[in-house]
């Protein structure tokens, strides 16, 4: 599978129940992440079927994929706060052409970067990070969203796996099948290797990896009690960093010390009284 049909895909699937499900808790995390980020310059990386920048309000925003296909955009809720009143939807992004390993951006451009299941889907997801890194200015962010491969979900994909190679291709996947499953604390640590500090981690999406809408609702209460009884079985995470540059400090000018010119004549004193003592002698 090509990447591009990888991508095809993942928006296919997140039309499905269990993806508009999946969906709706990361179009309301990335709301309330992206709401407070200020700057200029701002880009959402992948799923373009999704505007996770509706929220923000930075006048220069792109949506930036390596498909040429235009996808339909999915429908979503208007975005809330946190007490239920409404917030304003910028509007849309320009759209933009390009691979996630080289960014069409300068060195410190961009203020904010978003991440919605891109480095899943990337084919070096250690260099889109890196590339990532190098657009962002010094205290500019990244939000990252992606599939927890310690959960529910992440275990039934990996059996769906399994099952594919006994059948030899005759069942189909609950998730996609392309992309690579990044857990939360493997990333984490790829971005403190790029001097990223975390500032938050989410988890969210406790339900059983049920394909049917009827099934998703009736267990309902487990996203209630997830975030208390076991909060990092989420079957999806969100992770917000800031790019941090560690900055010179002016200690002062090195001062020279100069040489003293009374210690020259103390050989001369000790020759003359050498010269005292062999006259005594005679």
């Amino acid at each position: 599978m090509t990447q591009n049909e990888s991508i095809i895909e993942l928006g296919l699937w997140l039309t499905t129940p269990p993806g508009r499900y999946l969906l709706a808790w990361e179009q309301e995390r990335l709301d309330h992440a992206v709401t407070d980020i200020f700057g200029f310059h701002a880009l959402q990386l992948g799923l373009p079927e999704v505007d996770t920048l509706r929220s923000n309000r930075m006048p220069h925003r792109w949506i930036a994929s390596d498909s040429l296909t235009v996808p339909a955009a999915i429908e979503m809720p208007p975005p809330i706060d946190e007490q239920g009143a409404p917030l304003s939807i910028s509007p849309s992004p320009v759209a933009l052409h390009c691979e996630s390993e080289a960014l069409p951006f300068a060195d410190n451009a961009l203020d904010l970067v978003v991440m919605p299941h891109t480095l899943e889907l990337a084919a070096d997801p250690h260099r889109a990070l890196a590339e990532v890194t190098r657009v962002l200015r010094p205290e500019g962010k990244v939000v990252i969203v992606g599939l927890n491969p310690a959960s529910l979900w992440g275990a039934r994909q990996r059996l769906g796996h399994a099952r594919l190679k006994l059948a030899g291709g005759q069942r189909s996947l609950f998730l996609p099948r392309a992309g690579e499953f990044i857990g939360y604390w493997r990333l984490r640590d790829w971005l403190r290797l790029l001097n990223f500090e975390i500032e938050g981690g989410r988890f969210g999406c406790w339900r059983p990896p049920m394909a049917s809408q009827r099934w998703l609702d009736r267990f309902g209460w487990m996203d209630r009690i997830g975030a208390h009884w076991w909060p990092v079985f989420g079957a999806v995470y969100c992770v917000v960093a800031v790019k941090r540059v560690r900055g010179m400090r002016l200690i002062g000018l090195a001062r020279s010390e100069r040489i003293s010119p009374k210690a020259a004549p103390a050989p001369v004193a000790l020759n003359h009284n050498i010269h005292r003592e062999e006259e005594g002698t005679k």
